[in-house]
């Protein structure tokens, strides 16, 4: 009796993995432009800052963000990419040099996982020779095209992010009476974290309620620690 060597045809399968680092950068973004802003035109409010002199203050605040952080990103996930792109390089003359050890090396960490020795080479060998460099990539150093740093990604998530979480402080202020802003501000900021929580979780795929509690708390702590030095200083509402 033959067997049937034919597979059926594979239905790829929607994983949210591939949205963890744009997702990251996006709610770092959003998070930190919610609470910097709203930190810094609470002083200046605090202070005895006109209406006007806050937002422009809260405008500031938004330019000089977005710019830090997507700069800030480019920079940091450039790095990652230099140090990946640096460790493929030595991997390709490894391979040159001698392609054998290689294929070991690789059949050695397969048996580390699990796999029969014999299997092991036989599995090592048929992957090094559809693609050598991919198969070391993705199993001895743990680069795929999933987790690969995408620096313009990042840096434009980042500076796109925080553009927005810091507009919401600033249209509470526009709308706001002048004698409330000290109040406005924070009740609108925490709910606004609330909401990010809840968009993160959404679109990660992860539980709600977890997430919302965890951006809330740290944000009321945030926000609780700058009102607390403000009092300190003798600016008190």
């Amino acid at each position: 009796m033959s067997k049937n060597t034919k597979m059926t045809p594979r239905k790829p399968e929607a994983h949210l993995i591939g949205r963890a680092s744009w997702l990251r950068a996006a709610v770092l973004g959003a998070n930190d432009g919610i609470l910097s802003t709203a930190s810094i035109v609470s002083g200046v409010a605090a202070g005895g800052g006109s209406h006007q002199f806050i937002l422009l203050t809260g405008l500031a605040s938004l330019i000089a963000g977005a710019t830090s952080m997507a700069t800030g990103e480019y920079v940091s996930v450039s790095s990652q990419a230099d140090i990946e792109n640096t460790d493929l390089d030595r991997e390709r003359r490894e391979l040159k040099a001698n392609i054998v050890a290689e294929q070991e090396e690789l059949a050695h960490i397969y048996v580390e996982r699990g796999v029969e020795i014999g299997l092991a080479r036989e599995v090592s060998r048929q992957m090094m020779a559809h693609d050598a460099l991919g198969a070391h990539a993705r199993d001895e150093l743990g680069i795929n095209e999933i987790t690969t740093p995408k620096p313009l990604q990042a840096a434009f998530s980042s500076a796109l992010s925080f553009s927005a979480g810091s507009l919401l402080p600033l249209v509470a202020i526009a709308l706001s009476p002048e004698k409330l802003i000290l109040w406005v501000i924070p009740l609108i900021s925490l709910a606004a974290l609330i909401l990010l929580g809840a968009v993160s979780a959404r679109t990660g795929g992860t539980r709600l309620f977890p997430s919302m509690a965890r951006i809330a708390l740290w944000g009321a702590v945030s926000m609780g620690i700058t009102a607390l030095v403000s009092h300190c200083f003798g600016l008190q509402p």
